[in-house]
């Protein structure tokens, strides 16, 4: 396991270089920069972002340019925000907490959802429940998250139960240490309903068909037939053999909630990485946009390693396969 861990880094480095190399020179080959809108400032002289340009080696060529990042990396220095004119990783510890919170408070309530729901479907195969859980996935499934955000924003502003967006209160400093953590969980309720609910029904319809498709196995069959409670089969033989697979999505469902994130966080007004994106982005910040992307890289390589990781304690048999293909070759 230790050995498969360092390959797959190994193997994640080059691919995190391709990248950011690709999105370093799309960047630099689109038209204009920042120091375009500060060539429109006549109290900026043009000596001043000729001097800023050569300080941070943005006159040599793109491939130059990309070379000096990556050696500056390398010592830790991700750059510096020309927009918020301080250096990115100040900005990057102050949102990339929020977004973490955003997407984890999603993964939790997508899983504790779309596992239960998906087995409850499966036991009332093809009756009404099953058909309602069903008509429901397909209504979340094609609906945009940014049209459900409104809805629910438009709901909240009607009954005035919730906030309507942000991240705290306006008076959040006067607040108790109880009443601090409510009101997080308040701001935090209406982005994580909308982030999930299409990732519910995508899981829970595959959660549905694979649990289907293990109780039709044999053993399944000839547990019953020895008379174990139903509980015992389902729960013990059944559902972790039914889990394996979606535990391989669980990587991709990480990183696929961090980038619909992204939007729901300019919506909903939530401090985090989506708008600072945005905003880097609009603003030609080369720099705070290629630490974002090197973040979202790594998000999603770490969930696929995670993923891995997980299968295999979840099901050892994939851990005994590679030994016995070495045993079977040195005989």
């Amino acid at each position: 396991m230790i050995r498969y861990i360092c390959q797959r880094v190994l193997f994640a480095i080059p691919l995190l270089f391709a990248m950011t190399l690709l999105t370093f020179i799309l960047m630099r080959l689109t038209p204009g920069n920042y120091f375009d809108s500060l060539k429109l400032n006549p109290q900026i002289s043009g000596e001043t972002i000729a001097r800023y340009e050569a300080l941070y080696q943005l006159d040599k060529p793109v491939l130059w340019q990309y070379f000096c990042w990556v050696r500056n990396l390398g010592s830790g220095e991700l750059g510096y925000s020309f927009y918020y004119n301080i250096p990115v990783g100040k900005i990057l510890s102050q949102r990339l907490g929020n977004t973490f919170l955003l997407a984890f408070a999603g993964l939790v309530f997508t899983w504790l959802a779309a596992i239960p729901l998906g087995i409850w479907a499966g036991l009332r195969r093809n009756r009404w429940g099953d058909r309602c859980v069903s008509v429901l996935s397909f209504f979340l499934l094609s609906t945009p998250a940014f049209f459900l955000a409104l809805l629910l924003l438009f709901f909240a502003s009607h009954t005035g139960g919730l906030p309507l967006g942000g991240m705290v209160s306006a008076d959040f400093e006067q607040f108790s240490p109880e009443l601090k953590l409510f009101d997080i969980l308040r701001h935090l309720l209406i982005p994580t309903i909308v982030i999930s609910l299409g990732a519910i029904a995508a899981l829970q319809r595959i959660m549905r068909g694979n649990f289907l498709e293990v109780l039709g196995q044999q053993y399944i069959a000839a547990a019953r037939a020895r008379g174990l409670p139903e509980n015992v089969v389902i729960y013990r033989h059944a559902l972790r053999n039914a889990i394996n697979p979606l535990i391989t999505l669980f990587g991709y469902e990480l990183s696929g909630l961090l980038s619909g994130a992204a939007l729901i966080e300019i919506i909903c007004n939530w401090p985090g990485l989506g708008s600072l994106m945005l905003t880097a982005v609009r603003a030609k910040d080369i720099y705070l946009v290629m630490a974002s992307m090197l973040m979202g890289g790594i998000l999603l390589l770490a969930g696929n390693l995670l993923a891995d990781i997980l299968l295999v304690w979840s099901d050892p048999r994939i851990k005994e396969a590679p030994d016995r293909s070495r045993g079977l070759t040195s005989r």
